[in-house]
């Protein structure tokens, strides 16, 4: 199946192997070139905050990602002061699959931690995530627990750090429930 950028269907597969060629105008072959080149475009450096979505955004993303087949991972934390252990956990989270990461808002932070953190405000802690090439996007959220991401988005793999016993998950229950892991 061939999709473009905007997610119609251009052409079907038959039985077998085949070449298919597929006309397209000059606008969406350069979305598609953004969208789908193995060479990160020159003002992808500078331009992480598009990784930075809201839930409503990141349903019909996460739904067209699993019409294609991706496996959705996700995880979630405060990443309040981003440290290596943060950083290969992330990377090992991605090696499971396509993924993202819930982030929690500052008023999150403040009830989990007291109310001296967070240390780094939700918008800076966000667009360090996003800088990450292991993180596709980042979704804050404002309440105590992931649970209501978890549910809205059912991802296939959820994971947390080996300090978290598997019944302590938050969200672990309705992942399994729908054959994720």
């Amino acid at each position: 199946m061939i999709i473009d950028p905007s997610g119609a269907i251009l052409a079907e597969a038959g039985e077998g192997e085949q070449l298919r060629t597929v006309s397209l105008d000059l606008p969406s072959q350069q979305l598609l070139r953004e969208k789908f080149s193995t060479v990160a475009p020159a003002h992808y450096a500078f331009d992480d905050k598009d990784k930075i979505v809201s839930l409503a955004h990141c349903v019909p993303m996460v739904e067209c990602r699993k019409k294609l087949g991706q496996r959705i991972v996700f995880t979630n934390g405060c990443f309040d002061i981003l440290h290596a252990g943060h950083v290969e956990y992330l990377q090992e989270a991605r090696r499971q699959g396509d993924f993202l990461v819930g982030l929690n808002s500052d008023h999150s932070v403040r009830s989990i931690k007291g109310e001296s953190r967070p240390i780094n405000q939700e918008l800076q802690r966000a667009r360090v995530l996003a800088a990450l090439g292991c993180v596709d996007a980042v979704v804050l959220f404002s309440e105590d627990t992931p649970l209501k991401l978890i549910t809205t988005l059912l991802p296939q793999v959820l994971v947390k750090g080996a300090d978290w016993p598997e019944e302590a998950i938050v969200g672990a229950r309705e992942v399994k429930a729908n054959g994720g892991k």
